[in-house]
């Protein structure tokens, strides 16, 4: 197994004009993706972890599903947002609805049954949390600091957050997010990306879509530029040679010789493929590009690095 340099692909336009945002939709999102997780654990040596996360993933749909109504903010706050180009819920500041503790229950009761024993462990220490602590595990997640004390427990209250931030997204609909100053965070929360699509049919076709690793919104991003510094040259592109491993060929890794991050781009073109689930499954090119200098500019919420 191993990664291959790339030469840059070159950007076709689109024959009409591309949505700037395109939004989640609750309805198929989760479900979506843990079938994407199922597909790519068959045969995979991760197979078992690719399972869970589709049990989890399941669990938010359920969630999602389940949760009542958000209240967004009023009309003449969105508007001053989208005035002065900023996120209508941004993460560090949007007030949490406790809604999202409910979902962090939710989630954590349905995949009791297929957890593996630490987990188990894990989430047994999670019902004991009161909810200042649950409060503080959450702020953590949205300031990104997935490190320290209780890490494994992030995964599973970045999935109740995930839950409630998608929402809120769908909620919205793209007409209420607008184009931010800051190309490489998300429009409508403000964090950052877990990858980006390639998508490869209808109006939007072989354009790329940077993914929000909190609340599943995408927006669009030129090709060959850096998602993290803007920077459009010293880009290049690594992939995995790796037989049998189901997916490698949809996703590469794109580098900024730069800023030195990276971050992973999947191909639709190839299949049914999931920024999420994709990303996870091909944690060796994480390894290679890593062990190359380069650091990940873009957290994937269900994988907890200082664990």
């Amino acid at each position: 197994m191993s990664a291959t340099a790339q030469t840059p692909i070159i950007p076709i336009k689109s024959s009409s004009e591309p949505p700037h945002v395109i939004a989640p939709d609750a309805a198929t999102i989760y479900a979506t993706r843990a079938q994407r997780f199922d597909q790519l654990a068959e045969g995979h040596s991760l197979g078992d972890w690719l399972r869970f996360l589709a049990t989890i993933t399941r669990a938010q749909h359920a969630a999602l599903q389940s949760l009542p109504a958000l209240a967004l903010p009023e009309a003449s706050q969105l508007a001053r947002t989208r005035e002065h180009r900023m996120p209508p819920l941004p993460a560090q500041s949007w007030p949490r609805d406790p809604l999202w503790q409910t979902a962090l229950r939710e989630i954590a009761v349905a995949i009791a049954d297929a957890a593996p024993e630490p987990a188990k462990k894990d989430l047994a220490r999670l019902a004991g949390f009161d909810d200042e602590r649950l409060e503080a595990l959450a702020g953590r997640v949205l300031h990104t600091e997935l490190y320290g004390d209780d890490v494994a427990l992030l995964p599973y209250v970045a999935a109740a957050l995930q839950v409630v931030w998608t929402a809120g997204a769908a909620r919205l609909g793209a007409s209420r997010i607008s184009a931010l100053d800051v190309p490489g965070v998300c429009p409508c929360c403000g964090f950052l990306p877990v990858a980006s699509v390639v998508r490869g049919v209808g109006e939007v076709g072989n354009l790329r879509y940077l993914h929000c690793a909190l609340c599943n919104t995408e927006w669009n991003l030129v090709r060959i530029k850096c998602s993290s510094c803007d920077a459009t040259e010293g880009i290049s592109y690594r992939h995995l040679e790796a037989k049998g491993l189901q997916g490698a060929d949809a996703v590469r890794a794109e580098i900024c010789d730069s800023c030195k991050s990276y971050l992973k781009i999947v191909y639709q073109e190839k299949g049914p493929v999931d920024p999420v689930a994709d990303d996870l499954a091909t944690l060796a090119l994480d390894i290679l590009v890593d062990e190359a200098g380069y650091a990940r500019s873009g957290p994937n919420l269900l994988l907890a690095p200082g664990g």
